[in-house]
């Protein structure tokens, strides 16, 4: 799935044309909606600034390793996070579910 914003490169015939050629399922913000792309924007620039720049892959599966470790060994249980009260996603969803829970 690629989820974009109302630009005219997102909807010009010949994305279309590739989408569908690559089996892409396309989506689109509402006119107006500035905020919609504002949390996974906000990721790729972490992940493009802490990890991707100004490094050389030798092959995408090198890449996909360094992307993978990033994610899941590091943002995901390490990083802190501002709108989280400075915990990681992992210890965040963590007290959250214990609060459910009433523990």
């Amino acid at each position: 799935m690629v989820h974009s914003d109302q630009g005219s490169q997102y909807s010009s015939s010949d994305w279309r044309s590739f989408s569908e050629v690559t089996n892409l399922v396309t989506s689109m913000s509402r006119r107006g909606n500035c905020h919609d792309n504002a949390v996974v924007e906000s990721f790729f620039q972490l992940l493009k600034r802490e990890r991707i720049k100004r490094k050389i892959y030798i092959s995408r599966q090198d890449a996909r390793s360094v992307v993978f470790d990033y994610i899941e060994m590091f943002y995901n249980a390490k990083r802190r996070n501002g709108f989280n009260s400075q915990l990681s996603p992992v210890e965040f969803e963590k007290r959250y579910v214990m609060s459910l829970l009433g523990v």
